[in-house]
């Protein structure tokens, strides 16, 4: 059984962050070192300001590669600002439902505009899958 409908027991804490000035070359190298599908992006005082997906990279990549133009900026010209959060007590249900309904592969969490965590669709099923097991 799921020891909890708690999405504090399923969320990653601490993910990989960039700021909104980091280069996105410097983005990018942390999303193939880590092997993670994008970047919370934060400010000095860890308060969410947006997400950079390993799709916005390759987006701007190809672009610049079609156009012959490759100057790249900070992370904050790429980033995707209108972003899904969820709270630290959210229900993984309720979690799970809406990333689906919003075609998200992870969202982060906040507490009070401060990033705590993040949830990706792997974290879920492996909740999913844990709970599967023990009610066999």
């Amino acid at each position: 059984m799921l020891k909890s409908v708690d999405l504090l027991h399923y969320m990653q804490p601490d993910p990989e962050t960039v700021a909104p000035t980091d280069s996105l070359f410097k983005a990018m190298d942390i999303i193939l070192r880590e092997g993670i599908s994008g970047l919370c992006v934060v400010d000095q005082q860890h308060r969410l300001l947006g997400v950079l997906s390993e799709m916005d990279c390759l987006q701007t990549i190809l672009s610049c590669t079609y156009n012959d133009v490759c100057n790249l900026g900070s992370v904050a010209d790429y980033m995707t600002t209108d972003v899904d959060v969820v709270q630290r007590h959210a229900d993984v249900v309720n979690v799970a439902e809406l990333m689906l309904k919003n075609s998200r592969r992870r969202m982060p969490v906040v507490e009070n505009g401060i990033l705590v965590g993040q949830v990706t669709c792997r974290r879920l099923l492996r909740a999913v899958r844990d709970f599967n097991r023990n009610a066999v």
